[in-house]
């Protein structure tokens, strides 16, 4: 059994929504762009190029999470190294003063959904009196704090850590130590809850979580293996989670 929480850092993306994989080049931000450039870069080339930053900036992000203590790009920097590089010199502008809508643009899901069980676990750990941030890697931070206002769910959170804010990305374990420190509880005390052994189970054990939980997700069965991160416990959704922090002695408090 585990040590009853304090607290809960929980990761947005198959944690507390999920959605199927999206295009990297959806229609409305490539014509989006089209308008903002003037019709300097084809709409064809953009979505080219939308596809293959998607893939640049993701083998970036495994590599510098590969690393002791990953960082963060910021909204700017994102769009000028693997989007805008080979672009007229306005037309690289004009995106770079448009940066963070721009970057809100690609990162919002459209299909994102709250998954199975969170609200119901939320609430639970409200009640019993566990305050709740949210830890998570993401090109626009404000399109998840958005979604899950929409959600009703956003007043739940103390905090809301996002990487592309605090300009350290998981598994550098000072994203849970912020959101920890901003709880006011010791990191020791926090349960972590992510869907990646990679980045969520290696950021509890490097920050000193009190127990690393691996909620699944599609993404935890397309990652390689790694005997050496095993989670404290794994959990399909957010129903799981309930029956593990009732496990673990979470409950409301009487009267």
């Amino acid at each position: 059994m585990l040590r009853t929480p304090r607290a809960l850092l929980l990761d947005f993306g198959g944690v507390l929504a999920d959605a199927p994989p999206q295009p990297p080049n959806p229609p409305e931000l490539v014509q989006r762009l089209f308008r903002l450039v003037g019709g300097a870069v084809p709409a064809e080339q953009i979505a080219r190029d939308l596809t293959a930053g998607a893939q640049a900036y993701g083998l970036w992000r495994d590599e510098e999470s590969a690393g002791e203590h990953p960082v963060e790009l910021g909204h700017r920097q994102v769009w000028a190294r693997f989007v805008t590089g080979g672009w007229p010199a306005p037309a690289r502008a004009a995106v770079d003063r448009e940066a963070t809508p721009l970057a809100y643009a690609w990162t919002w899901h459209q299909q994102w959904a709250v998954r199975p069980g969170i609200p119901d676990a939320l609430a639970a750990a409200t009640r019993a009196g566990l305050p709740l941030a949210v830890v998570s890697n993401t090109t626009c931070g404000a399109a998840p704090r958005d979604f899950l206002a929409a959600a009703g769910l956003g007043t739940l959170f103390t905090a809301q850590l996002y990487s592309d804010e605090a300009g350290v990305r998981k598994p550098n374990p000072e994203l849970a130590r912020l959101a920890a420190r901003a709880l006011g509880v010791p990191v020791a005390d926090c349960w972590f809850v992510g869907d990646s052994r990679h980045r969520d189970v290696a950021c509890a054990r490097r920050a000193g979580a009190g127990a690393a939980v691996l909620m699944r997700s599609p993404r935890t069965d397309r990652e390689e293996p790694l005997p050496a991160l095993a989670p404290d416990a794994v959990v399909e959704d957010g129903h799981g989670l309930l029956a593990l922090l009732r496990d673990a002695g979470v409950t409301a408090p009487v009267g």
